[in-house]
């Protein structure tokens, strides 16, 4: 092996050994998928617009269950990217909001929401024509016998 040649091995097993989300065993995986989900996504979206208590949260966001919307909370604050602050009231009052570290993602997971916004059409008319030229999977020719 010539120099450069270690050289550049040594700057990927530094670069593995950082944090690189394609390895397998890299920590920073869990937090990527946590952070990538699409209920993620459109809590952290929700949250850049202003805070939000939970019931609010689920009218903002269609289709989301409730135990979906705690479990993606949970994770959103347990990766110290949004706050969950109590009002001592009756019933108690639980508001969400991004912490610094919320608002520093947020306009990059915005512009991935408006770009599937505006290219959806475009994606569906690819979808189509993939289906179209795909055979017909035999467990499903099989059950129209």
């Amino acid at each position: 092996m010539n120099r450069s040649t270690t050289a550049a091995a040594g700057d990927r097993e530094q670069v593995h050994s950082r944090h690189d989300v394609s390895a397998a065993d890299c920590a920073a995986r869990p937090i990527f998928k946590d952070i990538t989900s699409r209920w993620a996504a459109l809590v952290i979206t929700a949250l850049q617009e202003r805070p939000h208590r939970f019931a609010q949260l689920t009218a903002r966001i269609g289709g989301v269950s409730e135990k979906m919307l705690t479990q993606t909370l949970r994770a959103l604050t347990r990766n110290g990217l949004i706050s969950r602050t109590a009002t001592a009231t009756v019933p108690v009052q639980v508001t969400y909001d991004l912490t610094d570290l919320g608002r520093d993602i947020a306009p990059r997971i915005r512009e991935l929401v408006l770009w599937v916004n505006h290219h959806t059409s475009t994606i569906q008319a690819a979808q189509v024509a993939y289906d179209a030229d795909m055979p017909e999977a035999p467990a499903v020719a099989n059950s129209r016998r």
